[in-house]
This record gives C-alpha cells, sequence and structure tokens, in this order.
C-alpha cells in the first residue's frame, strides 16, 4: 500500500493488495454472476476482451459520443492498453492464475473492465477519481482489498485537497452509485460499444459523479490541478 500511495501508476500493487485481502469474495461474486441469465450467456460466450478493446481503429469508426470511440480516445490520451493492464497484472506470477477455469475467466473479466468502468461511470484516472472508482466497484462485487484501496486513497489525498473538495463525501457517493447501478460486468461489453454513452449510462442506472466534479472546481478554486493532487 506504500508503493501505491507513492505512486497510483504502479498498478501491480493494486494486484498484491487484492490478492492479499479479497479471500473469497471473487468466488462469491461470480456465484451471483452466475445465477443470472446474462452472466450464464456472457460466460457461454467466454470473449477476452483485451484484443476487442485494444483494436481502435473499429471504435474510431463508430458514432460520435458512443461507447466505442470515447473509450478509443479516453485510452489514447491516457497513453493506455488493455495489454498492459493484463502485464501487470501477471508481473507477481500468482498461483491461482494458472488455473484454466470459469473463475479464471471472470476474474479477467473484472480486470480488462476496468478501463470501461471509468468511461461508464465518468470518474478520470487523477487519484480521486482511482478511488472513488474502487468505491464504486466495491459497492458492485465487494472485496475488502479494493474497499482498502479506495478507503487509504481518500485518506491520502484529503491530507492535500482543500477541505471544501470533500474528499471523503466523494468516496462515499461513489460507494452509493455503485450500489445504485445495475452490475457492469454482466453488460455485454461488445453489444454496448457502438452505442451513445447517455444511452448505456442510463439503461445501467449509472448516475452522474456530482460530489467529484464539486472536488475538482474546489481543487482549481484552490489554485491546484485535480490531477496533480497526490500524483507521486
Amino acid at each position: 500500500m506504500q508503493r501505491l500511495l507513492a505512486d497510483k501508476e504502479d498498478t501491480e500493487q493494486v494486484f498484491h493488495i487484492i490478492e492479499a485481502l479479497n479471500g473469497k469474495s471473487t468466488l462469491k461474486d461470480f456465484d451471483r454472476f452466475m445465477k443470472t441469465s446474462v452472466g450464464k450467456a456472457q460466460l457461454a460466450k467466454r470473449a477476452y476482451l483485451p484484443p476487442i478493446l485494444d483494436n481502435h481503429e473499429p471504435l474510431h469508426a463508430m458514432p460520435e459520443g458512443s461507447v466505442g470511440r470515447t473509450y478509443a480516445e479516453f485510452m489514447e490520451r491516457e497513453g493506455l492498453s488493455a495489454a498492459g493492464l493484463v502485464a501487470e497484472s501477471e508481473k507477481h506470477g500468482a498461483s491461482w492464475r494458472n488455473i484454466e477455469d470459469d473463475l479464471l475467466w471472470y476474474g479477467n473479466r473484472l480486470r480488462d473492465t476496468h478501463d470501461m468502468m471509468h468511461i461508464l461511470t465518468g470518474y478520470g484516472r487523477d487519484a480521486l477519481g482511482e478511488a472513488a472508482l474502487l468505491g464504486f466497484t466495491h459497492s458492485q462485487h465487494g472485496g475488502a482489498g479494493v474497499s482498502f484501496i479506495a478507503f487509504m486513497g481518500g485518506r491520502q489525498i484529503a491530507k492535500s485537497a482543500p477541505k471544501e473538495a470533500r474528499i471523503r463525501s466523494v468516496i462515499r457517493e461513489g460507494r452509493r452509485n455503485g450500489k445504485a447501478a445495475r452490475r457492469i460486468i454482466e453488460a455485454d461489453i461488445q453489444e454496448i460499444l457502438p452505442r451513445q454513452l447517455e444511452d448505456v449510462r442510463a439503461e445501467l442506472n449509472i448516475r452522474p459523479p456530482v460530489l467529484y466534479h464539486k472536488a475538482h472546481e474546489a481543487i482549481r478554486a484552490a489554485g491546484m490541478d485535480p490531477y496533480e493532487v497526490n500524483k507521486n
């Protein structure tokens, strides 16, 4: 956690923390997924998302404002790739990842939809956006590791952000929004790519991150850049 707080881009540490603390939460979450008809349908398809999401040419050809085009623009702007997140997750070689089974497919899907969740929820990749998104994620999937990172991230940001930014309230809003929304993991990612982002958000009941945007306003009013707060 100290390494992650020192550098939020050190994504490898996220996987260490989650593996250490999440216990059986992923198995329980997978069981919940498999009790739904959409979950069973997604498992039957067994789509592997990174090659699809990293093929930006067809995504750019989609309509302006679509999920796919917005995602491609976001990933290019941030210098990210789905394959890069896969590589980070495999750096520490957890033994459970060698198991070829349905749970591994589900764990990969949780990983591979993380950056898509940025697009769908409206949370950016600044430290506060990442922490709030993890609060959202915890409400959807559980896991003590995810909750711990969200809490500690918010705690660290609050040390340097102005009080008016209400950092803890932003994290709580992320948790509330995650609880209110339909489970994004159950969405057919390939199906929603060409659709308008706002339509998909409405269908999934994803509320706008109002306090997150207000926090950015408060941080800027204090003469700071929201994307530089607790950057390192």
